[in-house]
């Protein structure tokens, strides 16, 4: 799966892939690989990435077009 949507996110905050991989604790090259949907980015990356970019990781997945959080009650 493409996604289109964290390349978006990212450049949204005017960050680089390796600014994404510093958090991810990863190497720039091995985030593209998930930018680019040749690799499956982990649950645990997605849920990260969600709560750094303050959104859903349904909204990463494109399940949802809303990009606000879902609160939890």
């Amino acid at each position: 799966m493409h996604l289109k949507r964290l390349r978006d996110l990212r450049e949204d905050f005017d960050l680089k892939q390796s600014d994404i991989a510093k958090i991810l604790n990863i190497t720039t090259q091995q985030y593209g690989l998930y930018e680019l949907g040749k690799r499956d980015l982990p649950v645990e990356f997605l849920k990260i990435l969600a709560k750094f970019y303050n959104t859903s990781s349904d909204y990463i997945l494109k399940s949802t077009n809303n990009p606000e959080p879902i609160n939890k009650k």
